[in-house]
């Protein structure tokens, strides 16, 4: 009886490529995990909610990873200053081996526009003649709203972007993937609030948002995973943010709550986000799709 097997590694790897040394000595031990398996080399990527936050820190680390141009999708006709900073920063880094960093590029798009993202991006694989890695950011968060209140009108506006725009996003760079055969990975910006529901918070338009796209991540992953194309989430927890520092900044009481409820006993960074990120968009996660990856500081276990 045959057994489909894994396919073999695409270079000498791990302890393939030590018992590969021992039979010919010849082949000199290199380290392969930072320069290959997490190295996004060439590759292109497309990043919503890019202007700032969460997609912008996503963008930066993809570059920093090799990628050859990342694109900031955002609603603003301009980018702000704090992208013109870290597209400056990109372009003067050195990334080793003569290499220098990448170039982030900006789109202004809504992502809530499905034809308008399709054409966006597929300008993008005219161009590049490849899309690798989408990361699905964009998202908006509205004040306490009484569930047995809640207007549809509001309800909708957050559906729209943080669901409706998700999808939109990862069909426009997943369009590209599939046209160009190329194995892709595809990471939608979730939230822990799509497993919990944050106490004390009036929040039913973002949770039901963030719960929709964990099973979204989940469907397309099960779709797409005969096209090489991985679909995965990333949840995080309480992040201060720009969208979270208008609670925050102005409740310090709020800050300590947050804080309390998880075992670090601390919020998070946006910058503790890029691990898992480049990890997701990497080949060193070629056998993750349909997951859901929580950075909460261990809220969720408590």
């Amino acid at each position: 009886m045959s057994t489909l097997k894994p396919p073999e590694p695409p270079y000498p790897i791990g302890v393939v490529a030590a018992l590969a040394h021992a039979k010919d000595p010849s082949i000199a031990p290199k380290p392969t995990l930072l320069t290959r398996e997490f190295s996004l080399d060439d590759r292109v990527g497309i990043v919503s909610g890019g202007n700032r936050g969460l997609g912008l820190e996503a963008a930066m680390a993809l570059l920093e990873a090799g990628a050859r141009a990342v694109y900031c999708f955002d609603l603003p006709q301009e980018p702000g200053d704090e992208w013109k900073a870290v597209k400056d920063y990109i372009a003067k880094m050195d990334l080793g081996n003569g290499k220098q960093g990448g170039r982030l590029e900006y789109v202004s798009a809504d992502v809530t526009d499905q034809k308008g993202m399709w054409e966006k991006a597929e300008k993008i694989g005219d161009k590049e003649g490849r899309v690798d890695v989408c990361v699905a950011a964009a998202g908006i968060l509205k004040n306490h709203t009484d569930c047995l209140e809640y207007p549809a009108e509001q309800f909708k506006q957050v559906l729209d972007i943080n669901t409706h725009g998700v999808l939109f996003t990862a069909q426009a760079a997943g369009r590209q993937m599939s046209r160009f055969g190329l194995p892709g990975s595809i990471v939608m910006i979730a939230s822990m609030s799509g497993s919990i529901t944050n106490r004390d918070h009036a929040w039913v338009s973002y949770n039901t948002s963030k719960s929709a796209v964990l099973q979204m991540a989940r469907s397309m992953a099960c779709e797409l995973g005969v096209k090489g194309i991985r679909v995965n989430t990333i949840s995080p927890g309480h992040i201060y943010t720009s969208m979270t520092a208008a609670y925050l900044d102005t409740q310090p009481e709020l800050l300590a709550k947050w804080s309390s409820m998880n075992p670090l006993g601390r919020i998070g960074r946006p910058d503790e986000m890029r691990g898992v990120v480049t990890w997701l968009a990497s080949d060193a996660s070629t056998f993750c799709t349909g997951s859901d990856i929580l950075v909460s500081g261990g809220h969720h276990a408590w």
